[in-house]
């Protein structure tokens, strides 16, 4: 299956404005990216592909894109952005109960406040269990697929709003009032993952924070947004409070994910350029790390195994 390119979206490359995070953030030593990435559509291993079409078109709205026999491209109603691709593998295990490293969840950034009430509204009528919580910055909502993959579907608030204290952008993991949201969505009816939805970020278990900051931070270029909060590191460009979130709450000996288990193929790093692309793998590469090609894209796996796909936007 031929993916199309993440494509520049006005609504993300309006979120890179600084407001009150100028001065959020440490900034890695050497390399820095640019402040316009975005993330593209994250690759799924999961065990069956039609009992995963259904979850994805019921529960989060997503329409296919397109679809062969053994893997599916889902994105928003729209057809505009891809954001998820499934990809089949008979039988993989599911996630279990005390997780493994590798993906936490992927997080899909609606449009709006109004947009995310509608979808909690949508939850509630179909039955679905969601967690949620407010980050302070944003507020969100936590599901899980067939498989165990974890999911958040979220909408920030203002950057205006956002506080930043000794340069780390103030984020917290307070009860979320649901009651609010739906009011905010004024009986907007839910159509399905609506236009102008991205992915937000991308959160992953590893098994020691220091050895991943040398990676994402030192080598690929993340700044460093938020490093007090327990067990975790949010990292990201351009102001962002997090394009990556990375914790060790599944322990240090926490199992990798094997090509038998349901899991993250990859997530993907869109920059503006191949230029961009090429100082990201002359970076990683001097750094030690094993990178390899596909046409103009570089692959990168991080010490857990956990690949990220580094594109230019086109």
């Amino acid at each position: 299956m031929t993916h199309p390119r993440t494509k520049t979206d006005p609504i993300n490359d309006a979120r890179n404005d600084v407001g009150s995070t100028l001065h959020a953030g440490i900034a890695p030593p050497v390399w820095r990216l640019p402040e316009s990435v975005t993330l593209g559509h994250v690759s799924l291993q999961i065990a069956d592909l039609a009992k995963s079409l259904d979850y994805y078109a019921t529960v989060l709205g997503l329409r296919v894109l397109e679809q062969s026999s053994v893997d599916a491209l889902l994105g928003t109603t729209d057809g505009a952005t891809p954001l998820v691709h499934l990809v089949e593998r008979r039988g993989a295990a599911p996630i279990p109960r005390q997780g493994r490293l590798g993906l936490y969840h992927f997080a899909l950034l609606m449009p709006d406040r109004a947009a995310l009430g509608s979808f909690v509204e949508h939850l509630a009528a179909i039955g679905a269990v969601a967690g949620s919580s407010d980050h302070l910055v944003s507020e969100a909502l936590y599901l899980r697929d067939p498989d165990g993959l974890g999911i958040e579907v979220y909408a920030d608030r203002p950057r205006s709003l956002w506080r930043v204290v000794n340069r780390q952008i103030e984020m917290a993991s307070n009860p979320l009032d649901l009651a609010d949201l739906v009011r905010a969505a004024n009986g907007a009816q839910w159509n399905g993952m609506p236009s102008g939805t991205i992915m937000g970020h991308v959160h992953l278990q590893v098994a020691d924070l220091d050895r991943a900051s040398t990676f994402y931070h030192e080598a690929l270029g993340f700044d460093r947004m938020v490093w007090s909060y327990p067990g975790a590191l949010f990292l990201a460009a351009g102001g962002y409070h997090h394009h990556l979130g990375l914790n060790t709450w599944a322990g240090a000996n926490a199992p990798r994910p094997t090509d038998e288990d349901a899991r993250l193929l990859e997530w993907r790093l869109v920059l503006p350029t191949a230029a961009d692309v090429r100082s990201v793998a002359e970076r990683l590469a001097a750094a030690g790390n094993a990178i390899s090609s596909d046409g103009e894209d570089c692959i990168a796996t991080d010490p857990w195994g956990t690949a990220v796909r580094v594109l230019a936007r086109s």
